[in-house]
C-alpha cells in the first residue's frame, strides 16, 4: 500500500482525534437543595459531576452538604440575594444597602452552615447582583474563603465579573435555565439547548431545581447524553472563564474601545481552491498526530514505494 493511502488514513484519524478534543463540556447545577429530602436525594443518585447548590438557611442544609461531600460531589452555597421584585425574603438575604462587615458576617455564617462548599451562586438577586458596590463586598468576602462565584445571571446588567476585578475570585456564568417551566417537554428542550450551547461554545452551565418534572427529565436524558458531550463540575470551567479587567474604572472617563479596523487600499488577490487545499494538506501532514501515524505506518509496512 502506498504512503499516500496511509496519509489519507492518518488524516481521517487525525480528524477524529481533533473532534474528540473539541467535545463540549456540560455542567449542571441543582439549586435550592436542603428543603425537600426526597427529591434532593434523587439528585444525589445522579452522576457525580451533577453539583448541588444548598440554601444555607434550609432545614436540611448541613445534612445534604455532608451527604454530597461523602460522595465526592461538588457543593455550592446558594446565597439568598435581594431581587428587584417585592416578595418575602429569606433570613440573611444579602442586600445592596448592607455594609461590607454585614455582608462578611452573613457569608461567614453561610460557610459554616454549608460545609465543604467550594463556590457560591445567587438565589434570586437581581437587585444585589446589579449593584457594583454590593457585589464588591461579596467578592471581598469570598476571597477570604477561596470560593468561586457562579453568576446565575438573573439580570442582564449583572456586575459580578466587574466586581471581582482586583480580587482572587473567579467568576463563571450560567448559560441555560432548565426549568423556568414545570412542563417536561420544555425542560427537555432546554436540556437540548444546553447541549447545543456546549457544542458551539465549548462549554455550558445549566441550572435546575429539585422538582419532580426536572428530576424525571434528568433521569431520562442523562443516560443518553451524546458521546461528544462531557459532564463536568462547574469548578473545572474556572480556567476557561474570562478574567475580569483588573484596571479600575475612572469615573467620567470613557473606557478604551480598541483600535478601528485597518482597511487595505489594495484588496488581496483571490486564492485558488487548489492552492488553499495544498497549504491545508501540507499543514496537516506536519501535525503531531499525523506524523506519529505516518511513522508507525512506515515502521510496520515498510518505506514508501517498497
Amino acid at each position: 500500500m502506498r504512503l499516500s493511502a496511509s496519509i489519507t488514513a492518518a488524516l481521517l484519524l487525525s480528524g477524529s482525534y481533533c473532534a474528540g478534543a473539541l467535545a463540549g463540556k456540560l455542567s449542571i447545577v441543582i439549586d435550592d437543595v436542603g428543603y425537600q429530602l426526597h427529591y434532593d436525594r434523587q439528585v444525589l443518585r445522579m452522576p457525580l459531576p451533577i453539583s448541588v447548590a444548598i440554601l444555607p438557611n434550609a432545614p436540611h442544609a448541613r445534612e445534604m452538604a455532608l451527604e454530597a461531600h461523602a460522595q465526592g460531589r461538588e457543593i455550592l452555597i446558594h446565597m439568598p440575594m435581594a431581587p428587584l421584585s417585592k416578595q418575602p425574603l429569606e433570613k440573611n438575604t444579602l442586600q445592596p444597602s448592607m455594609s461590607g462587615d454585614e455582608v462578611r458576617r452573613i457569608i461567614q455564617k453561610a460557610v459554616a452552615d454549608v460545609p465543604y462548599a467550594v463556590g457560591m451562586n445567587n438565589h434570586m438577586g437581581s437587585a444585589m447582583t446589579s449593584s457594583l458596590s454590593g457585589m464588591q463586598n461579596v467578592m471581598t468576602a469570598l476571597e477570604q474563603y477561596q470560593l468561586y462565584f457562579l453568576d446565575s445571571v438573573t439580570i442582564g446588567n449583572t456586575q459580578a465579573t466587574r466586581a471581582a476585578a482586583g480580587t482572587g475570585v473567579k467568576v463563571i456564568r450560567r448559560k441555560v435555565f432548565l426549568d423556568d417551566s414545570a412542563n417536561e417537554a420544555e425542560i427537555r428542550r432546554q436540556f437540548n439547548r444546553a447541549i447545543d450551547v456546549a457544542r458551539k461554545t465549548g462549554s455550558a452551565i445549566a441550572i435546575g431545581h429539585p422538582r419532580p418534572a426536572t428530576v424525571k427529565v434528568l433521569q431520562q436524558m442523562l443516560p443518553g447524553l451524546p458521546a461528544d458531550i462531557t459532564l463536568v463540575r462547574p469548578s473545572s470551567l474556572l480556567n476557561e472563564a474570562h478574567s475580569p479587567d483588573p484596571r479600575p474604572v475612572t469615573p467620567g472617563k470613557k473606557p478604551f474601545r480598541g483600535i478601528g479596523q485597518c482597511v487595505s487600499k489594495h484588496p488581496p488577490q483571490p486564492v485558488r481552491a487548489d492552492a488553499m487545499f495544498s497549504v491545508i494538506g501540507s499543514s496537516l501532514k506536519q501535525s503531531a498526530p499525523v506524523r506519529l501515524l505516518i511513522d508507525r505506518w512506515q515502521f510496520w509496512f515498510g518505506k514508501a514505494g517498497e
